[in-house]
């Protein structure tokens, strides 16, 4: 199955999130969180970075859980703010 390449709109919503997720994540090691939510440390590296521009959506829920942010708010600010 070959994807669809993603769009530059779609490129700056995962770098917004990924910026959202290592501020939300403060001090806390990539390593705590990713484990805290159910994941690799090397899954948030790719999301934090850019280079996962669209996770899955469970995947965003647990590391909005495990960080304290709302769901609704994730939505609005990659949505609509600038890079």
């Amino acid at each position: 199955m070959v994807r669809t390449p993603l769009t530059p709109e779609e490129r700056e919503r995962g770098e917004r999130l990924g910026l959202m997720l290592r501020e939300a994540r403060g001090g806390r090691s990539m390593v705590e969180v990713a484990a805290a939510a159910g994941l690799s440390a090397e899954t948030l590296r790719k999301i934090e970075t850019g280079r996962a521009p669209t996770p899955a959506f469970f995947t965003v829920a647990a590391l909005a859980a495990t960080l304290g942010l709302s769901m609704d708010e994730l939505i609005t600010r990659c949505a609509l703010a600038p890079v």
